[in-house]
């Protein structure tokens, strides 16, 4: 063993930097192989253009003669590309992407007349084996047949040679085996319910877009030094040797300067994710020794997931042309920090309004407040399912490890929030006099500013932080497929909505409320409802995890204590409620878990 360690060491130190090609300019070469608005226009019938935005903008259903042309336009333009097969690309259960191969190459049954061919049944449906995948149960082994259907929403793109379709992926008797199709489901949900919301404050509002920025952190190791430890290439992780001399103390690296050959690998892959129209636009090193960060820019959340699912392949990928490999696990070395990836959450409207961002007048503070308010309502109601969506085991290793935020739930909103909601607990019940009304609008709501970026400090231990315009979910894992954690919040959040206009409306017709009385009125109850969920403090004290077991909290520190708030009365209800997943889905996927 240690003779293949130094054998390693000396491989590890006469690497050369591999050279990477120079490309234009970003903003040129972005998006160049993907099937995307620009492409289409030039590619497609007005017809069959128009067919895919209305898809892509309204949900609305693609005619399969429509999908002919669309077919075509596809084909031609990855031709020109280069390109000799297609895949319908998919999410499955197992938290990687799935691909199968087909060549646009065919011939007639005698062999003769080769042609390229490619149709609109070639784009909207393929056929791989349902029950190889994990699937809980639902498809018994001799049970084969499932299907892959085209999601419009999100473009194709071209890796390689080949032409990669975005899919869901469905049991033959209809059941969900992937990752997309309740994300899906959960984007139209909370779509339907936080536009309902938003007609409050602007009749003119017709769609609410969930928007996502993940921010995914990563260690290189070179790849000899990683083929010393069977133990790292078995498990992701070091589980023999000692700790770092230094532990976490080695803070120099954090934001240092990027070494060459890593600042290569890393321009290397910034090419890659411009061709493939990934938005990337930060990078740096991280605090541990060996690990990096890259982010992009916001995007729609089912993109963003698609965007994140791709990235991590081509991580590995453009790693081997450097030598180099890639490690996603939360926790690969015992003793230094580990690795997460943030979600960072908002809800945007098609009039071009950030829900989640406060405005210049009262009354748009007030609209903020009133998704800030359901946000944390939803949070407080389903904190367990919250905790269930990013368990793993590999990501147990990390949570409340110093450098990531504990098990408990909570949310930070910081000192200038807080003391909003405070005043606004005070604001009295039922109808408001004209002078409680304009107090009101104009020392409470009315004083939020424009941007409320950068108020107060940041709180690296909440798991679930507002930082200015968005929340931010800390506590998703490095290796997590984004789709899980964003399911369940933007379900949650779209219950909660829907429950929140129920309410609203009774007040009004039953009390004879007006409109921001009644708002006023149950976001207040609201307040006192959900104050044990907020968290100001120090989320790794020994003093918080009493004082949340006091507010009755949820402390699940293990994966399997965890999911079990997946298959709980509460969560079959809230998905099956919203039309995301029925009971044999939902248990399912925990039993395909274990």
């Amino acid at each position: 063993m240690a003779t293949l360690r130094f054998q390693a060491l000396a491989e590890t130190a006469s690497r050369k930097t591999v050279s990477v090609e120079k490309l234009e300019k970003k903003s040129v070469i972005f998006g160049s192989n993907v099937f995307n608005d620009k492409t289409m226009r030039q590619y497609l019938t007005p017809d069959a253009y128009k067919a895919v935005k209305n898809a892509t903008q309204y949900g609305t259903k693609i005619d399969r003669n429509v999908a002919e042309y669309v077919a075509m336009g596809m084909k031609e333009w990855a031709l020109s590309k280069g390109v000799t097969h297609y895949t319908h690309w998919f999410q499955p259960l197992t938290g990687t992407t799935a691909e199968k191969h087909d060549a646009f190459f065919e011939t007639s049954f005698d062999g003769s007349d080769p042609v390229e061919k490619f149709g609109g049944s070639h784009l909207v449906q393929q056929e791989p084996d349902a029950s190889s995948f994990p699937n809980g149960g639902i498809r018994n082994t001799f049970e084969a047949r499932g299907y892959t259907a085209w999601d419009p929403t999100s473009p194709a793109f071209i890796y390689g040679t080949t032409l990669c379709i975005p899919t869901i992926f469905v049991s033959y008797t209809g059941e969900a085996l992937d990752n997309k199709t309740p994300l899906l489901r959960a984007l139209n949900s909370i779509d339907e319910a936080a536009t309902a919301v938003a007609k409050y404050f602007d009749k003119n509002v017709k769609k609410v877009t969930p928007t996502l920025g993940w921010e995914q952190e990563y260690f290189l190791v070179d790849k000899s030094l990683a083929t010393a430890r069977p133990d790292l290439l078995a498990t992701g992780r070091t589980l023999l040797g000692h700790t770092a001399a230094k532990g976490q103390q080695l803070d120099d690296h954090y934001f240092g300067s990027i070494p060459t050959r890593v600042l290569n690998y890393m321009r290397d892959l910034e090419n890659e994710c411009m061709l493939l129209g990934i938005p990337v636009k930060t990078r740096h090193n991280e605090v541990a020794p060996g690990q990096f960060e890259l982010a992009p820019i916001f995007e729609e959340t089912n993109l963003a997931v698609d965007h994140n699912s791709l990235l991590m392949d081509v991580m590995q990928k453009v790693a081997e042309r450097h030598d180099l490999k890639v490690l996603l696990h939360e926790k690969p070395f015992k003793g230094v920090n580990g690795s997460g990836k943030h979600n960072n959450w908002s809800m945007a409207t098609d009039t071009g309004i950030n829900l989640l961002s406060p405005g210049k007048t009262p009354m748009s503070n007030l609209q903020f407040l009133t998704f800030f308010i359901n946000t944390i309502k939803a949070v407080y109601t389903y904190e367990e399912l919250m905790r269930a969506s990013i368990a793993s085991a590999s990501n147990d290793h990390r949570l409340g490890a110093n450098e990531a935020p504990p098990a408990i739930i909570s949310v930070f909103i910081g000192d200038q929030l807080t003391k909003v909601l405070n005043e606004l607990e005070g604001v009295s019940k039922g109808k408001l006099s004209p002078e409680e009304k304009t107090d009101l609008k104009l020392n409470v709501v009315g004083k939020l500013p424009d941007v409320l970026l950068d108020n107060t400090d940041r709180n690296r231990t909440s798991p679930f932080a507002f930082t200015g315009n968005k929340f931010e979910f800390r506590a998703v894992g490095s290796t997590a497929n984004c789709a899980n954690p964003m399911t369940t919040l933007n379900a949650i959040v779209a219950k909660q909505l829907i429950d929140f206009k129920a309410e609203v409306d009774a007040l009004i017709e039953k009390k004879d409320l007006k409109k921001d009385e009644a708002i006023f009125n149950v976001l207040r109850e609201y307040i006192k409802q959900t104050k044990a969920i907020l968290f100001e403090g120090d989320g790794y004290s020994d003093e918080w995890q009493k004082e949340a077991k006091k507010r009755g909290l949820s402390n699940h520190k293990t994966t399997p204590e965890a999911l079990k708030a997946k298959v709980s009365k509460q969560a079959i209800a809230l998905f099956e409620v919203l039309g995301i997943m029925n009971h044999v889905v939902v248990e399912a996927r925990y039993d395909s878990v274990f």
